[in-house]
């Protein structure tokens, strides 16, 4: 159980203590047991890799992963399933047994031990709203058991080169937030993490040089990050593998480790999401320092390895197998999912005889397998459809999580028409996350920074009655530079506002750490866009699909809850080998405003997750994404 206060205990050591006081043993804050919560998705996976003996050890001396333990109760163990079957016979007597009682039915004592064998062995049920909403086990026969997820908490150092060298990804959550972790949502190309290619999206961060982040605020987590270091910095983080898989033929061999995507003996899954199919290809060099003869480039609006070309009379192109366009997921066992060209060029030259690539291959509909003309205008018609519909405005009306708000504020001016305002933007709906146009900096010679209301981070609405909130970035410049020539300027913004985040500033500020400011990067922090009304967000439609019963691959906090109200659906968890992590689109942190078209505002966790799981082979997901804090 988690307390208020951010500290973790057995539930019946807890129940136990209180019993007789009333503080948290640790800080010993006022306590009660009803104030406290199931334990995070975070602390369950944790807890789930310990490895355990089966219960019944006098004759079952099976150990497995504590995670593992009761779908082994219920399967496998001959012990529970001799109990079970001795607890419905005598739930159910015989006929001639009937018959020599007086018909009171069962006795007490095994009415008790019936529902004591039908109880869950190992847990109580999760907390709403920390249930992946399919992270459980398939009775199907022709689909693998998800015994459990496999999870790793890792420790990674990175070393910067200047102690201001940023680490190179994005962050959301923190404990102001519905998340509650702090989650890596993005890896920045070429920056120092990308290079390390340890870490990766969906990522929980535990600790950073022992400083504990399982329950501070977003910014301090960002200041902490942040802070200039000559010294190596060293995360331990809690890393998402995928599901462990059970073949149902072979219930006393060890599980061996598998993600979805190589269900196949041969690793040739297809699946009809929007990515394709999964291959593994192994090249023969006929000597080690033979090239394979493959050009492999990045892609601009895609993180990753793809190859551009194969060379005539290489060993790739010979053996036939790779095709342009091809993504590298890994080589030789190296994940490249955010990788470089270089980095899979040195893997490959360093590899010996023989090289495995796993690589991702998009779909082809019929009228793309051609390359005519048409099917070359066909593809560029819908991408250009594509890159239109992107986003669109916001028709959800919903309240932004507790805590978050947000305030308008105007500004009227009297002014010398060749006077500056004094303001840099940035953002705009052409930009990458389609933001709406916000203020990077006011400039001490402008006529706004004499007023002193228009803050840094404040987005702006209007100017003299024309509406900024829709345009692209060179729109609003165009916009703000007509109507600055004029002398009577009004201009309209919104503020965020976050309960903590007076506290989270006075903090740092007595650390000498400023959460806010970073000269690389002119974006606020990620909890500054929560608390934007809703119409000023723009939503993105993300169809997943799916051919069997796997999970849809993500888990979800938030939904209407009694002591907090409601709050939205986040993206908490995207699982690796799943849909949700093939499609690549949705990100940890991402907002859930629709499924297939109704809104999910009003609705608990005990409503969406079986809508969620009733989905089974497509879903479509209305999402608001906010690019996370960069450190």
């Amino acid at each position: 159980m988690d307390t208020p206060c951010g500290h973790t205990y057995c539930f019946h050591c807890l129940s136990n203590f209180l019993k007789e006081q009333d503080f948290c043993p640790v800080d010993r804050q006022q306590l009660q047991l009803h104030q406290c919560r199931p334990s995070s998705l975070l602390v369950r996976n944790l807890l789930d890799k310990l490895t355990v003996m089966c219960p019944n050890y006098a004759e079952c001396q099976q150990q497995m992963q504590r995670g593992e333990l009761q779908p082994h109760l219920h399967n496998r163990c001959p012990v529970f399933r001799r109990l079970r079957e001795e607890a419905e016979k005598r739930k159910r007597p015989a006929w001639n047994e009937l018959k020599g009682r007086k018909g009171d039915g069962e006795s007490s004592g095994d009415a008790k031990h019936s529902a004591a064998l039908s109880r869950n062995p190992t847990r109580d049920q999760p907390e709403p709203g920390l249930i992946n909403p399919a992270y459980e086990e398939s009775e199907e026969d022709n689909t693998p058991l998800r015994c459990s997820l496999v999870a790793e908490a890792t420790v990674v150092e990175l070393l910067r080169e200047e102690p201001e060298e940023e680490l190179g990804f994005r962050i959301v959550g923190g404990k102001d937030t519905p998340l509650g972790n702090i989650v890596i949502q993005e890896v920045v190309r070429d920056s120092l993490a990308a290079r390390d290619g340890r870490l990766a999206p969906g990522d929980h961060i535990l600790e950073v040089n022992d400083v504990s982040l399982a329950s501070v605020p977003h910014a301090c987590a960002v200041a902490v990050l942040r802070q200039p270091s000559s010294s190596p910095l060293r995360l331990t983080v809690m890393q998402e593998k995928g599901f462990k898989t059970r073949d149902l033929r072979s219930d006393h061999q060890p599980s061996s480790t598998a993600t979805q995507s190589s269900h196949s003996p041969h690793g040739n899954t297809t699946s009809s999401h929007n990515p394709g199919t999964v291959l593994q290809v192994m090249l023969m060099k006929s000597q080690r320092t033979e090239p394979l003869g493959i050009k492999l480039i990045r892609k601009s609006d895609e993180s990753g390895v793809f190859i551009l070309d194969l060379l005539a009379g290489g060993v790739a192109a010979k053996d036939g197998k790779l095709r342009n366009n091809d993504k590298v997921l890994a080589i030789n066992g190296h994940d490249l999912r955010h990788g470089t060209p270089e980095s899979a060029a040195q893997i490959i030259q360093v590899s010996e005889m023989r090289v495995n690539f796993v690589v991702m291959r998009p779909a082809e509909t019929p009228e793309e397998g051609g390359s005519s003309r048409e099917g070359q205008q066909s593809r560029a018609a819908r991408r250009a459809a594509e890159q239109q519909y992107f986003r669109r405005h916001s028709t959800y009306m919903k309240d932004p999580p507790g805590g978050f708000s947000s305030q308008e504020k105007t500004v009227s001016l009297k002014k010398e028409p060749r006077l500056s305002l004094g303001i840099t933007i940035a953002g705009g709906r052409d930009c990458r996350s389609r933001l709406p146009v916000y203020i990077t900096s006011v400039q001490p010679v402008g006529c706004l920074h004499q007023d002193g209301t228009i803050k840094r981070g404040d987005i702006l609405l209007s100017i003299n009655g024309v509406d900024l909130t829709q345009l692209t970035y060179s729109e609003a410049v165009s916009v703000l530079k007509a109507q600055t020539a004029q002398s009577q300027v009004v201009l309209r913004v919104i503020q965020t506002l976050s309960e903590d985040s007076e506290e989270d500033n006075e903090a740092a500020n007595k650390d000498e750490l400023d959460p806010v400011d970073n000269p690389r990067d002119d974006t606020p922090l990620w909890t500054r866009w929560l608390g934007l009304p809703s119409h000023m967000h723009w939503c993105r439609d993300i169809v997943l699909q799916k051919t069997n019963n796997e999970s849809w691959g993500f888990s979800i906090v938030g939904g209407y809850e009694e002591s907090h109200g409601q709050q939205p659906f986040f993206i908490k968890t995207i699982v690796p080998g799943t849909p949700a992590h093939f499609d690549g689109r949705l990100k940890c942190g991402d907002e859930i405003v629709a499924v297939n078209g109704a809104t999910t505002v009003g609705m608990n966790n005990s409503s969406l997750i079986p809508m969620l799981k009733l989905q089974k082979n497509k879903v479509t997901l209305t999402v608001v994404s906010w690019p996370g804090s960069l450190v």
